[in-house]
């Protein structure tokens, strides 16, 4: 039932990279046990508590319908352009890609002539729902972005603080984009649990929460939790602090994958906690970043922190997937590339902040031309709503120093990286049979500030439609927005 430990370094001299199957039955590493319809067969008192996830999705998609785009230019989001191209949706899936595909019969056809299709764009990094505007900008305690009591509030939650009634939501919606992954703040060093979510209209988290996603993870380095410690007198005040605790908490949660490893040295059940020591959901938490059960997106500017990330995971034998803002990663592309970490960063984000002074607006292509996985990303509702944008500006910034990235590859940027940032690479940001109907049809080159986003389809649903009537404002900042329209 168990699968072998894969050797590695690390204090405790093994990388705990498994499938752990035991006494829920099935593979945690993929599948949630609330995420189902039946009762978890375990309790967390019986097995760690943070791997038992109480807040289910009840996400249902909407009204599917079938169709046949026909003559469009078509970037399948893994690198390939078809001009003068087709997708057939079936079933809220993609069933086919190519040219002259064939009608299967009474499937509705959408002449897409001069058009564009793309993937639905993916947002890795937003604070959607929890820095709500304009709530936030007027009474900044309206904001829930980051829980700072502590240093180190790897137990909680953000989703347990989202606002599903934010227009970020909507607005990113209608610009093509599909999936977000909400991400805590940067003030605290571990800062807990991320979220991943379709931005469809809901009254409940729960209804917009990605079906069985993988879990995210929140830290930071850097200028921010060092910066948080300063003003709180409740942490580290300067790097080297940040990275001292940073140690220390790892070491300390040892114990609990020590817990979790039989006296034959594989991994067994998660046990609950040891007899004597009372539970501890932080160092849970921390060791199912080192057991590689949770994705670890990073908090990092500066080159030598981003290094300095890469030789602690490889002390403690976890696994960066992918450091958010990263405006100096290319001076590191190599050392990215070995690690296959992703870099997260902005298309034109700089000197806002002294970890900003080096960056750079060809970031992303000269990442790209060096083999490393980027992908665009908003940490802003405006530029949530502009990803397209934000990839546009910066291919631009590269062809200007000779770095010349086709749209074909530009767009991966937004669509099949993001996703295998999320560990959802197998099911969305890629045109291809099989994947979820997740798509964009655009009036034109998505990478033109004048296209606009005619048709967004999530699980093969129509769930933006730009010559549809304007749907009613989900929330009282957008009453009146009809008439305004209108």
């Amino acid at each position: 039932m168990d699968a072998p430990v894969q050797q590695g370094t690390g204090m405790i001299g093994h990388r705990m990279r498994w499938a752990i199957t035991g006494a829920l039955g099935t593979s945690l590493c993929t599948t949630s046990v609330a995420a189902t319809n039946s009762p978890p067969t375990a309790t967390p008192a019986q097995v760690a508590p943070w791997l038992v996830d109480p807040f289910p999705s009840t996400y249902t998609p909407g009204p599917r319908t079938d169709i046949l785009f026909r003559h469009a230019t078509v970037l399948d989001g893994a690198g390939g352009r078809i001009d003068d191209g087709d997708v057939l949706i079936h079933d809220g899936k993609i069933s086919a890609v190519g040219r002259n595909i064939a009608n299967p019969g009474g499937v509705r056809e959408i002449d897409a002539r001069g058009r564009w299709i793309t993937p639905g764009v993916i947002d890795v990094h937003t604070h959607d729902g929890t820095y709500v505007l304009p709530l936030t900008t007027i009474d900044r305690e309206a904001g829930d972005v980051a829980e700072s009591s502590d240093v180190n509030v790897a137990d909680t939650w953000i989703e347990t603080a989202v606002n599903p009634q934010d227009m970020a939501f909507s607005r990113a919606l209608k610009n093509g984009v599909t999936t977000v992954q909400v991400l805590p703040g940067s003030s605290p060093i571990f800062g807990g649990r991320a979220v991943t979510l379709k931005p469809v209209r809901a009254t409940t988290v729960a209804a917009m929460k990605f079906p069985d996603a993988p879990h995210g993870f929140k830290m930071a380095c850097g200028e921010n939790p060092k910066e948080n410690g300063a003003s709180t007198h409740r942490g580290p005040t300067s790097r080297q602090g940040v990275m001292t605790y940073m140690r220390k908490a790892f070491t300390d949660a040892q114990d609990v994958l020590r817990d979790w490893v039989g006296p034959d040295g594989k991994p067994g059940p998660r046990k609950g906690p040891t007899p004597g020591r009372p539970a501890d959901m932080k160092r849970e938490a921390l060791a199912g970043i080192m057991a590689g059960d949770l994705r670890l997106n990073m908090h990092c500017y500066r080159a030598d922190d981003l290094a300095r990330m890469m030789e602690m995971a490889r002390e403690f034998g976890f696994h960066v997937t992918a450091f958010h803002h990263a405006t100096e990663a290319y001076k590191i592309p190599a050392m990215l590339r070995e690690a296959d970490t992703c870099a997260a960063v902005w298309g034109d984000w700089w000197g806002f902040k002294m970890e900003a002074q080096d960056a750079v607006r060809a970031n992303a292509p000269m990442l790209d031309r060096a083999g490393v996985c980027v992908t665009m990303h908003s940490d802003s509702p405006a530029s949530g709503q502009r990803l397209n944008i934000e990839a546009a500006k910066a291919a631009g910034a590269g062809r200007r120093m000779g770095i010349d990235i086709p749209p074909e590859r530009m767009v991966r940027w937004i669509t099949s990286n993001p996703a295998k940032v999320l560990g959802l690479g197998n099911r969305i940001g890629t045109l291809a049979p099989g994947y979820n109907a997740d798509v964009v049809l655009w009036s034109g080159d998505p990478f033109s500030i004048y296209t606009k986003t005619d048709l967004v389809l999530i699980d093969g649903a129509i769930a933006s439609d730009r010559n549809a009537p304007p749907a009613s404002p989900i929330s009282d900042f957008e009453l009146g927005r009809r008439a305004v329209q209108q």
